[in-house]
């Protein structure tokens, strides 16, 4: 029965750790489902709201950077969804050391990495989608209808 607990022990922190990256890293979609809270539409409204604005802010940052060409404007965009990570990242691990960590300086020396390392994760999820940019490409395109009358004349 003791294994069984310290199993389950390790899996609900390690689950508690992924949640808490997962909402450093998505903070700018996170923060506009609490800013509903704020707003006074109640527990339930502010769920649902808020879920679907951070949906949409999410999908419209990932298509604004999928479908601009010009560069400074996909930093730009990918700085505005990194920052936000990074901080929340910052006072997550600042709060969290608080347990274990007695020394001011170790506290801050792994919540200045921690945010370094969210805030490079959310530029790179963002920044992932500017490599394919599949509109752009019509060659592709091109060839699978050239292999698509190929294999209609030969069939």
């Amino acid at each position: 029965m003791l294994a069984l607990g310290l199993v389950l022990n390790t899996f609900g922190i390690g689950l508690f750790c992924w949640l808490i990256f997962a909402l450093a890293v998505y903070a700018l979609s996170f923060f506009r489902r609490t800013q509903c809270l704020d707003d006074g539409a109640g527990v339930f409204g502010a769920l649902l709201i808020g879920i679907a604005s951070g949906a949409l802010t999410l999908a419209a940052g990932q298509v604004a950077i999928a479908l601009s060409r010009i560069r400074t404007l996909r930093i730009t965009i990918a700085a505005a969804f990194a920052v936000p990570a990074a901080i929340a990242g910052y006072h997550v691990m600042f709060a969290l050391s608080q347990i274990g960590v007695p020394s001011l300086a170790w506290r801050e020396a792994f919540a200045c990495l921690r945010a370094v390392c969210i805030g490079g994760a959310a530029w790179t999820r963002l920044r992932v989608l500017a490599k394919t940019r599949p509109l752009e490409s019509g060659r592709a395109v091109e060839r699978f209808q050239l292999v698509l009358t190929a294999t209609l004349r030969k069939g």
